[in-house]
């Protein structure tokens, strides 16, 4: 995988972007002046970040996935993971029949939701997962391959499924060796 060098990263003028962040020269861009990328955050091949979005530090975007953060926005906090190919959509079309749908149509022909979606802390999205608009999701959480979340979900939670559901309690275990990992790694940056 070939990066962008700090200078190309530069010239891309994002709102903000950390330190050590390491970008793909295979990812697409759209709005960059809306996109603000924390510390040591990676964005992998063929990935596609548009509108309002906010990566935290420690983020991995991992091939082939989409954030449409459009008008309302997307927040990706801190250690957390999107697995191949998730797509987080913050607005969608109604499809339901009742309106038309789709880019090219005006708006008054149109319903379409527009509602952020916010990733808290700790989160993995299990491969070729999708978020839906107005989904909060729960610092801790994880999600297995293909999972349609479409509700915001409480903290600590093991979720799978089309919708998610619950299947058990995620251990909190990992908020320990992340101690560690800032204190042994990273006491002089943070």
């Amino acid at each position: 995988m070939a990066y962008y060098s700090s200078d190309e990263l530069k010239e891309l003028n994002f709102r903000s972007l950390g330190t050590d962040v390491k970008i793909s020269n295979k990812a697409s861009f759209y709005d960059c002046e809306k996109i603000s990328i924390g510390d040591y955050s990676r964005i992998d091949d063929f990935c596609i970040v548009s509108g309002e979005v906010s990566i935290g530090r420690f983020v991995h975007i991992t091939p082939m996935c989409l954030i449409a953060g459009g008008i309302p926005g997307v927040i990706i906090s801190d250690f957390c993971t999107l697995a191949y190919g998730v797509k987080i959509f913050a607005q969608s079309d109604d499809y339901s029949g009742n309106t038309m749908v789709g880019s090219l149509i005006p708006k008054n022909f149109k319903n379409e939701t527009f509602s952020s979606v916010k990733m808290n802390r700790q989160v993995i999205v299990g491969t070729n997962s999708v978020v839906m608009p107005g989904v909060e999701i729960g610092e801790g959480c994880s999600f297995g391959a293909m999972t349609l979340i479409n509700k915001s979900t409480a903290a600590w939670g093991i979720y799978v499924g089309s919708p998610c559901k619950r299947i058990k309690e995620r251990s909190k275990k990992m908020l320990e060796l992340e101690n560690v990992f800032i204190k042994d790694t990273l006491s002089d940056k943070f």
